[in-house]
């Protein structure tokens, strides 16, 4: 695996350096690496190179037959080529959708053993043969033993450009929760969700977020050596690697607390971190490309803190933020305002200091604002923040989970999908709710996810908040059905700010308020009508839409098995309103 290969990324699969047998040893090293000497090797360059002995502990490893755990990865017949299939499958498909680590600079050898394994159990989840699933809750098993039983060793493990220790037991953490909050092996899905605040205490008590961030000023000059500007590029790389880490646990806290129905782990709005650096310096396949990019990147950062000050003004605005987003750091601004919601009750009672529902949709209404503002987001990228975007302003209406587990409980549909005990008013009425403004809201919302779902390109139709985005628009879709709402005259086009604030979340006598008032979005809301002349706007039957969702999530299921449940959900829901 030199890192002289000019195509990083365009090696055949089976090029890992794994023995072609697979050995059986008798002891297991769940540790950290003995030495971290061969620098030449790097995952960026898969194909040959130093690293065997490395890849062969881990084959080493999982062929142990020492436990029941190993027995059972023995069991599956995991060969060296698969593992060597998911750790490709984890870099080319998983990284590009969620960028925590540093394909460039990251070295095999100076990995933990259980972050591999739970790298290689994601990957697994995008190789076509039916028992992938099955090898990979065997990967996944093993590194969450590793991790439960050895997490002391492994919190003192400290790269050699790492600010502080514990930075990998965080990644491995991070990336086995997310394996587990979407698997559909039940028991694994509730593990991941007892274990997920545990990230945030080893943040805290390695003190990462109080490590400072890679000051601009160690930048090297364009006259530096090759190797000073490859040293700063792998310290800046450490960096930020850590900080993404931690900004990826709140989004996957936030993820959970929606499809748990509970509240976040963490307080998201008091996050200190500084905005991420851009994906064009994080994507940089050499120092001097990353340097060009970070000198162009503006100076100072602002933290998330600022940030969600910012979308909180004592004066309502619907200006764009003035901070340059990526696609990532806007995820993490969505899960904090997510994490708002869910601090509020079903009465849109929230919590002693919680910001109320309206000034969350008017933040909301802000970030709209700077998605549509930031002209350097790829067209999936907008796709899949807008994706988000729009299932929390669907919450912020009524709380999707309750409302799922509403609609299960009462038509006796059992449901393993969600746990929790909110739960509704008890003299919550479907039929009444569907005839008020925020249902309509909801609706809207909950059509543009289906849109925005049919419309991502199929290399990028699998980010991690998707299926829980297609179930809350089913659940909406369902409870207009069982009312006797099943083909709904949408307006030509909508107006977002319109399907998201009430005339009572603006300020009376603004602008804002005179435009929108005469919006046919507007009136759609308020009336439950448009004005769009037959064979103009959109018409949609529900109940058609849940057949092609249903479709949507056997195509999930692949890649994420907790989509396996929903759709036989789903399929209960449509023998229902027939």
């Amino acid at each position: 695996m030199s890192s002289d290969t000019t195509e990083h990324w365009q090696m055949p699969l089976g090029t890992l350096p794994f023995p072609p047998v697979v050995q059986d040893v008798n002891t297991i090293n769940f540790g950290s690496p003995n030495s971290f000497d061969d620098r030449s090797s790097s995952i960026g360059t898969i194909p040959s190179g130093g690293s065997h002995q490395a890849v062969r502990d881990v084959t080493e490893m999982v062929t142990s037959s020492s436990s029941s755990v190993t027995a059972a990865i023995k069991a599956t017949s995991i060969t060296s080529v698969f593992l060597d299939e998911c750790l490709h499958m984890f870099f080319v498909r998983f990284i590009p959708t969620f960028p925590i680590l540093h394909r460039a600079t990251f070295v095999f050898r100076e990995c933990t053993h259980p972050l591999l394994l739970n790298a290689m159990a994601l990957g697994s989840l995008y190789l076509g043969p039916k028992d992938s699933v099955a090898k990979g809750e065997a990967l996944w098993r093993l590194a969450h033993t590793a991790v439960a039983t050895s997490w002391q060793s492994l919190i003192t493990h400290r790269g050699p450009y790492d600010a502080c220790k514990g930075v990998q037991l965080l990644i491995t953490a991070l990336l086995g929760q997310i394996y587990g909050a979407l698997s559909k092996n039940r028991v694994i899905r509730t593990t991941s969700q007892v274990f997920r605040s545990l990230g945030f205490f080893w943040a805290r008590h390695c003190g990462m977020l109080d490590s400072e961030p890679f000051s601009v000023e160690n930048l090297p000059l364009p006259s530096s050596s090759q190797a000073e500007k490859d040293h700063q590029w792998r310290v800046w790389a450490a960096r930020e690697i850590q900080q993404r880490a931690l900004l990826a646990y709140h989004i996957l806290d936030g993820l959970v607390a929606q499809m748990s129905g509970d509240g976040a782990s963490t307080r998201h709005v008091t996050n200190p971190l500084i905005l991420p650096s851009s994906e064009a310096a994080f994507d940089a396949s050499n120092s001097d490309e990353w340097l060009a990019h970070m000198r162009c990147q503006k100076t100072e950062q602002p933290s998330f803190r600022l940030v969600f000050r910012s979308l909180f003004p004592p004066i309502g605005s619907f200006r764009p933020l003035d901070y340059q987003f990526s696609a990532f750091a806007l995820r993490v601004v969505l899960e904090g305002l997510q994490s708002l919601v869910s601090d509020s009750d079903e009465s849109d009672l929230a919590a002693v200091g919680v910001p109320s529902r309206s000034d969350v949709r008017r933040a909301l209404a802000q970030v709209h604002e700077t998605i549509n503002m930031s002209i350097h987001l790829s067209a999936p990228e907008r796709l899949e923040v807008l994706l988000r975007w729009h299932t929390i302003c669907l919450d912020t209406m009524i709380n999707s989970t309750v409302l799922f587990r509403h609609v299960c409980s009462r038509y006796d549909i059992s449901q393993q999908v969600s746990g929790g005990s909110r739960t509704l008013g008890p003299g919550f009425d479907m039929v009444k709710w569907v005839n008020t403004e925020d249902a309509r809201r909801a609706l809207l919302h909950a059509v543009a996810i289906q849109d925005i779902i049919e419309q991502l390109p199929r290399g990028r139709a699998h980010v991690i908040h998707m299926p829980s985005s297609l179930f809350a628009a089913a659940t909406i879709y369902v409870v207009f059905s069982l009312a006797g709402v099943a083909t709904i005259h949408l307006p030509c086009t909508i107006v977002w700010q319109d399907a998201l604030l009430s005339l009572s979340d603006l300020n009376p006598g603004s602008d804002s308020v005179r435009r929108s008032s005469s919006s046919e979005t507007r009136r759609f809301v308020e009336q439950g009508r448009t004005d769009s002349p037959t064979g103009m706007g959109a018409v949609r039957n529900l109940l058609y839409e849940m057949n092609s969702m249903q479709k949507l999530f056997r195509c999930l299921i692949s890649q994420w098995g907790i989509a396996h449940d929903m759709e036989e959900i789903v399929d209960q829901w449509i023998r229902l309103c027939h």
